[in-house]
């Protein structure tokens, strides 16, 4: 078991990863000493799967808790059902001192910490991630979010969660889609900060895809320390140095949006993104072909897309324009200098985002 510390002057909180830690899950919270009431908030697979295992593991400790079931899709993520939640909480919360457990993959933490930072002002929660993509990236850090039917994500807060738990024993339940999906963040992560991480992927890409606990433990913990010190450095994203953490992001969430959040999930429209950021690093002079190749071929080892299909460049580039880290009309991108190495640009010409999609993939894209 490791532990990471998430260092914030007014929030910190540890990140613990390790093997059948779910069972000590009592225990960490009472050091917490947030309360004595849980409100689970999951989807109908993971309750099925974990729901004696986390009963047990609370009330043996005297905590009492109420689970609440909602769409592990990205529909959940709508003011509707925020609005249908907290009517529940209100049901519940009586006489009680309740915190919220966000038990589950992204949809379910971006959820649940969205409401715990706007009910009665904030409660606590703590995140239990159960997917590959939510224990390396989405459950730390603080950003939460809901979906608008203009864009992804474009209303949210930030508000740290007290404890993040990744149990990667939870992860051998996952198909290989969703622990592909993950693994996009994780090549993520050895592109803009770890070339070390980013070989361990390519000689050990095999074992992940084996579930080898040693292989998932060493990859969860690592990118759990890197985002870990980004946060530290720039909570809010106002200094920069956060926005590295999206870099795949600007055009991999237009993908998603583009297709209807049907045709690819997030990891896989993220692995595209990053061939096209990768694409156009390389049109600015920044990166040479052989490291575009050598990042595609990871994406592509791992069985991630490398190709758009069935989405027309017309729609990504229309969906790009939501993207939230436009400054007024100006576009900014997370490119990269090396493996290892990023850099921010701002104002790309769209005629250089045209090509470099055309460039990688029109051949491939059927037009809607």
């Amino acid at each position: 078991m490791k532990t990471i510390r998430v260092r914030l002057k007014k929030s910190a909180y540890n990140i613990i990863v390790g093997a059948k830690i779910i069972n000590r899950l009592a225990e960490f919270i009472s050091r917490l000493g947030i309360g004595g009431d849980a409100y689970v908030i999951t989807n109908a697979a993971i309750k099925n799967k974990y729901s004696r295992v986390l009963v047990k593991a609370l009330k043996q400790s005297h905590f009492a808790l109420r689970f609440k079931v909602v769409p592990a899709t990205e529909k959940s993520k709508s003011i509707e059902m925020v609005s249908a939640v907290v009517k529940d909480i209100t049901r519940y919360d009586r006489k009680k001192r309740i915190f919220i457990i966000a038990f589950g993959g992204g949809v379910i933490g971006d959820l649940a910490g969205f409401i715990a930072s706007i009910y009665k002002r904030g409660i606590p929660y703590i995140q239990v991630p159960t997917t590959l993509l939510a224990q390396v990236d989405s459950s730390i850090g603080g950003k939460t979010a809901v979906d608008l039917i203009q864009g992804k994500n474009l209303l949210g807060t930030f508000y740290q969660p007290r404890l993040v738990l990744s149990d990667v024993n939870v992860l051998k339940t996952l198909d290989l889609r969703q622990v592909r999906s993950g693994l996009a963040e994780v090549i993520k992560y050895g592109i803009i900060k770890d070339r070390q991480l980013f070989a361990y992927l390519e000689k050990r890409y095999k074992d992940i895809l084996a579930f080898k606990t040693g292989s998932l433990e060493f990859i969860v913990k690592r990118c759990s320390e890197i985002k870990a010190g980004i946060i530290r450095q720039d909570e809010r994203e106002e200094k920069g140095i956060r926005t590295i953490l999206n870099f795949g992001h600007t055009i991999g969430h237009a993908i998603e949006a583009a297709g209807g959040y049907k045709r690819y999930n997030h990891g896989e429209a993220i692995a595209l993104g990053m061939l096209a950021a990768s694409e156009i690093s390389h049109k600015l002079g920044l990166i040479d072909k052989g490291t575009i190749k050598r990042i595609e071929n990871l994406i592509r080892i791992v069985g991630l897309p490398t190709k758009i299909r069935g989405i027309s460049i017309e729609r990504i580039i229309k969906a790009h324009y939501r993207d939230k880290k436009f400054m007024g009309y100006k576009n900014r991108f997370v490119l990269i200098k090396g493996i290892g190495k990023t850099r921010i640009v701002e104002n790309i010409p769209l005629v250089i985002i045209r090509e470099a999609l055309k460039g990688k993939f029109n051949h491939r894209i059927a037009k809607l």
